[in-house]
């Protein structure tokens, strides 16, 4: 919600009483317990010779964690990964889609995946060997997921040649440290806009919500440059409703962020209010170089001012003081000028002695004015208000760190 405006009409003869200049001068121009046991040889007065040594003092468990945690030497992994290499008593033969054949062992399947082993107990045996068929997957990347499922070995870039065909059979045989696995691979620099609307409906469909969020993400985040691959046109014709998922998401995402784009500037708008309340006391009150009030001494050569509102304020209220018109609704810059003298009475806490001019005349006023216009005027103060403390709370965290 933006500023509230509020437009002021004043009565002609409010005016012409206050049309007299300002009485403002202007010129121009963590700690642990220690125990220490010491073998005192030197004589004492009492006799602790049959007095044994106290036990050592209690240590934390070595053991601690290792229920959590297997360590598995590299000796054991070479050993099964040399057995699946070598097929050294192989009895599974698994078939892929050219015809050629991955050897494995029945145990060590049955163990690794349940499906594959409901597969195996109903695969026919012929001469002592098993046969199963794996259809649509490159012979290298079954070869690869097999050798994961003895070893968990992998050679890296077969791992990134074939991570999808291994995220679609880590799900598909339920092998989830595999799965883990390439999912890491894929969130890790490997989606591009070519790719991710595929990988997108890839990891809906093996069950990888995590990696549907980052590529949700992506897709929003470059929409105008994901919209123009062939893959998006080739989602936009197979699955439309994926499609408008999408383009909710992205509309979405573009009104957070212009709500979010408004509220900052709303804060600015408040805090930019804020200041110039400080700077308008400050003038009225102290002074600040060549425009203050009639009994303050004005040192023009000074240092600048603190206030960063004060050069601003000071330009309008040189216009306000000599401004012919400076009816509310004529002059735009009067009209500011009014509406900050108006802020202020309502901000101010000590109306008989404010040396801010009109203070008590805008309290008398508050009493006339209607409802809907009232309404309008606390909400703009506790807005400033907030953003002064959001301030004072920001400026005390940093000066901390």
């Amino acid at each position: 919600m933006g500023s509230p405006a509020v437009d002021i009409s004043w009565p002609s003869s409010l005016i012409e009483s206050f049309d007299r200049p300002f009485d403002i001068q202007i010129e121009e121009g963590n700690s642990s317990t220690a125990v220490n046991f010491v073998d005192d040889t030197k004589p004492s007065s009492f006799n602790h010779h049959n007095i044994p040594k106290p036990p050592p003092l209690p240590r934390k468990s070595l053991n601690q964690g290792l229920a959590n945690r297997c360590s598995i030497p590299k000796e054991t992994k070479d050993i099964w990964d040399k057995l699946f290499r070598e097929g050294y008593g192989a009895n599974v033969h698994i078939i892929v889609e050219d015809g050629s054949i991955v050897t494995a062992h029945h145990c060590v399947l049955s163990v690794a995946s349940p499906v594959l082993r409901n597969l195996l107990q109903q695969s026919k045996v012929k001469n002592g060997v098993r046969y199963i068929r794996i259809p649509g997957v490159p012979y290298d990347a079954l070869h690869a997921f097999i050798r994961f499922l003895y070893s968990s070995c992998y050679e890296e870039e077969e791992m990134k040649k074939f991570v999808l065909h291994l995220l679609v059979l880590s799900h598909s045989y339920v092998v989830p440290s595999l799965k883990r696995l390439c999912e890491h691979i894929l969130e890790r620099g490997w989606l591009t806009n070519e790719n991710v609307i595929d990988v997108l409906q890839l990891a809906r469909s093996c069950d990888a919500p995590r990696l549907a969020l980052i590529c949700q993400r992506m897709v929003v985040r470059d929409f105008k440059c994901i919209s123009r691959t062939e893959a998006w046109k080739v989602m936009k014709r197979a699955n439309p409703s994926l499609e408008q998922e999408l383009l909710e998401s992205v509309v979405e995402a573009d009104s957070r962020k212009q709500d979010r784009l408004k509220k900052v500037e709303e804060k600015k708008v408040y805090l930019q209010l804020h200041e110039a309340m400080e700077a308008l006391l400050h003038i009225c009150r102290d002074g600040c170089r060549t425009i203050g009030p009639r009994d303050k001494v004005l040192k023009g050569s000074q240092l600048p001012c603190g206030f960063q509102a004060c050069k601003g304020l000071e330009t309008l209220i040189r216009h306000f003081s000599s401004c012919k018109t400076r009816v509310p609704g004529g002059c735009m810059h009067c009209k500011r000028m009014w509406q900050l003298l108006e802020l202020h009475s309502r901000m101010c806490n000590e109306p008989e002695n404010c040396k801010v001019p009109l203070c008590r005349h805008f309290k008398v006023k508050m009493q006339q004015q209607s409802k809907k216009d009232e309404a309008k005027w606390k909400l703009l103060v506790s807005k400033v208000i907030a953003a002064k403390n959001a301030q004072k709370l920001f400026s005390s965290q940093r000066s901390s760190f």
